[in-house]
């Protein structure tokens, strides 16, 4: 009985889930044939997930309201250039990406944590497997700041990887998609991360 439940639950959401692509796919192809509404809505359908997104990574309220909209800007002048082969959030994730990095490669002055040969990560005491901290942790207000802080430190390309793949879902190959890098460079700069990340809670907790 439970399991006819469960089938019919993964039916109903693969239905809804194939109703809202079929659903973007007209807005879009409406907003490349110049529809001003479709592209107000494609705006309003990702708006907080793109400005959510871009806090995340430059970790400023003004810098992500501004990189939002410089990314709606390039979405609704480029939308002719989306060839429709990824999903739409992926393309927009990239736009996002390059406008975030682009400012941190401005910022000169900021200083991140350099893990790109830091064997230390590897040690043998750190062995706990922190890879779902998102979803798993975040629940202990105490932790969460401790993840916070942490992830604060990774240099922003570290942290884009971490934040696509960990926190909003992204499966390795979109991640290379979005990061342009890739599937081999997404793993190292993934496990570096949460490496990086596992260390720096348990260093935390055993202060």
């Amino acid at each position: 009985m439970m399991e006819h439940k469960n089938s019919q639950r993964t039916r109903t959401v693969n239905n809804l889930s194939a109703s809202y692509v079929a659903e973007e796919s007209k807005l879009i192809d409406l907003a490349k044939g110049g529809d001003r509404k479709a592209l107000a809505q494609l705006v309003k359908n990702y708006e907080q997930t793109i400005y959510n997104f871009a806090f995340k990574i430059c970790r400023h309220r003004d810098k992500a309201e501004n990189i939002t909209q410089e990314t709606f800007y390039s979405m609704v002048k480029n939308i002719n250039q989306f060839d429709n082969k990824s999903k739409l959030s992926t393309w927009l994730y990239r736009i996002v990406a390059n406008h975030c990095l682009m400012l941190a490669r401005k910022e000169k002055n900021r200083q991140f944590v350099s893990i790109d040969n830091d064997d230390s990560l590897y040690d043998e005491k750190y062995i706990a497997d922190y890879s779902r901290l998102p979803t798993k942790y975040t629940e202990n207000k105490e932790l969460k700041k401790i993840l916070d802080d942490a992830i604060s430190k990774l240099s922003p390309d570290y942290r884009m990887i971490f934040l696509l793949r960990d926190v909003e879902g992204l499966s390795t190959e979109e991640t290379a998609e979005a990061s342009e890098l890739s599937i081999s460079a997404v793993k190292s700069r993934l496990h570096r991360a949460r490496a990086f990340l596992r260390n720096e809670i348990t260093r935390a907790f055993e202060r």
